[in-house]
């Protein structure tokens, strides 16, 4: 089932690969709740490295980025080390059904998705052999026809916005994110209460 706007976060903590809990939500801003392929997806790595570029002014606007991945926490551990926000292991991919994003042949076969994947399997192999990232498995756990989702959760536990990719290289750019979240802080003292959404 596909969450919408309003639609409520029921509240944990998560457990991510690379540092402490991270609370969802968060009480205090906003979340941009990622989920990605598995881990050292070349697609993914080109999207969270714009991400992490602008990692500063993310945060800056009151968003935390936490990532999710359908690889085991060791895997993922190898590809998160240097990521500046939480990365979280989910290889039964419990948070995904939860959150009701999928796998499907088109990750890949949507002709929208080639462009994206050629570049950032360019990127990915010069990266590789320059050592500054390592190759993904031969075999992901999971597979490689996730498609990706992107929720931006508010700090009462309700989603401000959603978008579920159509194809492997569909999700919200940082330009897109920052829009939504100066919507929803607008949304908010519109109504003069922090966190609320429509």
């Amino acid at each position: 089932m596909r969450l919408r706007p309003g639609d409520p976060v029921p509240a944990r903590e998560l457990e991510p690969v690379n540092g402490p809990p991270v609370p969802l939500p968060d009480p205090g801003r906003l979340v941009h709740l990622q989920f990605r392929r598995f881990a050292g997806c070349p697609v993914c790595n080109l999207h969270l490295r714009s991400v992490a570029a602008r990692h500063a002014e993310i945060e800056a606007a009151g968003v935390a980025e936490v990532v999710v991945f359908h690889s085991p926490a060791g895997e993922l551990r190898e590809h998160a080390a240097g990521l500046p926000f939480p990365a979280v292991a989910d290889p039964g991919r419990r948070l995904y059904r939860e959150f009701g994003v999928e796998s499907s042949p088109r990750a890949l076969r949507d002709p929208r998705a080639w462009p994206v994947v050629a570049r950032a399997v360019l990127v990915g192999t010069w990266r590789i052999l320059l050592r500054r990232e390592r190759p993904p498995a031969r075999s992901p756990h999971g597979g490689r026809l996730g498609l990706p989702g992107d929720f931006l959760i508010a700090p009462d536990g309700r989603v401000v916005a959603a978008r579920y990719g159509e194809h492997a290289g569909d999700q919200w750019t940082v330009d897109e994110l920052l829009s939504l979240a100066a919507r929803a802080g607008r949304d908010a003292l519109g109504r003069g209460t922090a966190g609320r959404v429509p």
